[in-house]
């Protein structure tokens, strides 16, 4: 009996080099033997949802490719809430770790797997060798600040000026589903509030026939009207 892989097919654990090319076209350009130390078993990370995947005042290791799952990166304050900052999803880029390796300081920020998660993570060396030789990558690495750095402007515009029954709605709408299975307390997390104001307003909007409330599900009836309540 052997290890190897059928003829054609790679062995268990290995990423398909087109998958990575897929997902980054900034690293189309690295040949396969390039990719290789990337993608190897060894190199390759499968996560479950829950796991951490980098924690605040932790040194950065690498840059992280994520090439399944999602993981949302959050920051705690001190009372223990946390408020969310972004999201990074397959053929994305974490910038707080961009930062940390640019600057040489440690995470500021947690991430957590929301879905199970695969990933593999390029060295400092690397990241640093393909910042420098490839443009591509580099550009693709400021775009991505330039693009985050808007994202969080927005986030800080909301909190100090729109009101939480807005930021709700405008969190709902953003769904692509209409049933959401999610707790209140996990629509708290991500608009920086607290479960009890948070029930509240979901309250309030199923006594205006916008949606229904079940146990840990929500599911939104009416879209026009949460709209208007997000643009107003």
């Amino acid at each position: 009996m052997t290890d190897a892989a059928p003829q054609g097919r790679l062995p268990a654990n290995t990423v398909d080099p087109q998958k990575i090319r897929g997902l980054y076209p900034a690293l189309a350009g690295l040949t396969a033997e390039q990719l290789a130390p990337l993608l190897s078993p060894q190199a390759v990370m499968h996560l479950p949802a829950g796991s951490q995947v980098f924690a605040e005042h932790q040194p950065c290791q690498g840059f992280p490719l994520l090439l399944e799952g999602s993981i949302k990166v959050v920051k705690l304050a001190a009372s223990g809430r946390e408020l969310m900052l972004y999201r990074v999803t397959p053929g994305g880029s974490c910038i707080i770790s961009s930062s940390c390796l640019l600057g040489h300081t440690d995470y500021n920020a947690r991430g957590i797997a929301e879905t199970p998660l695969t990933l593999t993570i390029l060295p400092l060396p690397t990241f640093s060798r393909l910042m420098f030789e490839y443009p591509a990558f580099r550009d693709f690495i400021f775009h991505l600040f330039a693009e985050r750095i808007g994202e969080l402007m927005q986030l800080v515009e909301e909190v100090a000026f729109a009101r939480l029954d807005q930021r709700l709605a405008k969190l709902l709408m953003a769904r692509q589903d209409d049933v959401l299975f999610v707790t209140h307390q996990q629509l708290a997390d991500e608009l920086g509030s607290v479960r009890e104001i948070v029930s509240r307003l979901l309250k309030g909007f199923a006594a205006q026939g916008l949606v229904s409330l079940g146990r840990e599900q929500l599911t939104i009836i009416d879209r026009n009207g949460l709209q208007k309540i997000a643009s107003v």
